[in-house]
């Protein structure tokens, strides 16, 4: 994380589907939201490999928490979705970090695994859109000692796998740092199976325009949590 300009992002970089649900949800009815046993067991595990990157459990509770709050309000699940600051609260959740560990300055992705109740899922991903409309021009994130201005959300290409999916949004966030000088770019992508998400952010220490979540990552994910749904 970025932590000296309070940042967070992530995102994928795919087909012409830009930050758009692939198709009508196939979910006639919620399912039963998965545990967090279930959800480990779908997730990368400490140490394998997506690519050129490797997974890692956080030693500590991963970012993207409840010390992350959007204003206005509407912004919050371009900033984060965990369940103190969202309108959700998941039944369970699991993170990952996905990165280089040999380049201190190279793409970080946190890959987080969340499971709902009651069709809350969907309801995450619409106001998720409503967000990404509502917010297109900026919002300001928040932290308990800093803070960083989104001067622009845009919708961005889904993975290849979205079709897969119920339903799939993608976002690149432009970012100016605590002097509003230094501008980063940013990436989000949520994709949404029955009562489960499967969100992307990724970020990098420098200006450098990442283009997206690399596809490894995601793809990486996507196989393993078919996988055990299969």
């Amino acid at each position: 994380m970025v932590t000296l300009l309070g940042v967070t992002g992530c995102g994928d970089g795919g087909d012409d589907k830009a930050g758009k649900s692939p198709a009508p949800s196939r979910s006639a009815a919620p399912a039963a939201a998965l545990t967090e046993a279930q959800l480990e067991a779908v997730a990368l595990t400490d140490g394998e490999k997506a690519g050129a990157y490797t997974a890692n459990e956080y030693a500590l509770d991963g970012p993207l928490g409840d010390g992350y709050t959007a204003t206005p309000a509407v912004c919050q699940p371009l900033v984060s979705l965990a369940g103190d600051v969202s309108d959700y609260d998941p039944a369970a959740q699991v993170q990952r970090r996905v990165d280089v560990h040999e380049d201190m300055l190279g793409v970080m992705v946190d890959v987080t695994l969340r499971s709902y109740g009651n069709g809350e899922a969907a309801k995450v991903m619409r106001s998720l859109r409503t967000a990404g409309r509502e917010c297109a021009g900026g919002l300001m994130e928040e932290r308990a000692i800093a803070r960083a201005r989104y001067v622009k959300v845009e919708p961005t290409g889904l993975p290849a796998f979205a079709g897969e999916a119920d339903e799939a949004s993608a976002y690149r966030f432009t970012i100016l740092d605590v002097k509003d000088k230094v501008k980063l770019y940013e990436y989000l992508t949520v994709v949404r199976v029955g009562s489960t998400t499967l969100a992307f952010r990724g970020e990098i220490l420098t200006t450098k325009d990442i283009g997206g979540v690399p596809q490894d990552i995601m793809a990486a994910q996507w196989k393993k949590f078919r996988a055990g749904q299969a």
